[in-house]
């Protein structure tokens, strides 16, 4: 059964940092490309960035720069280091399979995500 599992989401004021973690279970394979998604109040969820099994990275324009996206294929965890915060980085994040045929292969399931909320 898929289980996605976000943590470490918060308040945190415009400059700050925080870091994400995701937890998977084992039935996403560590072969597969994970990314972290972001879904702000009334938008569409949108990718922020992603990592293959083997550790390429690549990010969307609006965090390139100031998130770092990390794996640890052993124990199934992602992790995203997000400095120098912005409001406008305000969403609740997620991370799954990418791409979407994978995802939806799999059953398209999506964990509750983590809240981050940038204000003063």
């Amino acid at each position: 059964q898929v289980q996605l599992v976000e943590s470490g989401g918060g308040l945190v004021q415009p400059g700050g940092s925080l870091r994400l973690s995701c937890a998977a279970s084992r039935i996403i394979n560590s072969i597969y490309t994970m990314g972290w998604y972001r879904q702000a109040p009334g938008k569409q969820r949108e990718l922020v960035a992603t990592v293959t099994s083997g550790g390429i990275t690549n990010y969307a324009d609006s965090v390139k720069g100031r998130f770092t996206i990390s794996r640890d294929n052993a124990k199934n965890t992602m992790s995203l280091q997000m400095n120098s915060l912005k409001p406008e980085d305000t969403a609740v994040y997620y991370c799954n399979v990418e791409p979407s045929t994978v995802r939806r292969a799999l059953g398209d399931v999506w964990g509750q995500g983590t809240q981050v909320t940038v204000s003063s």
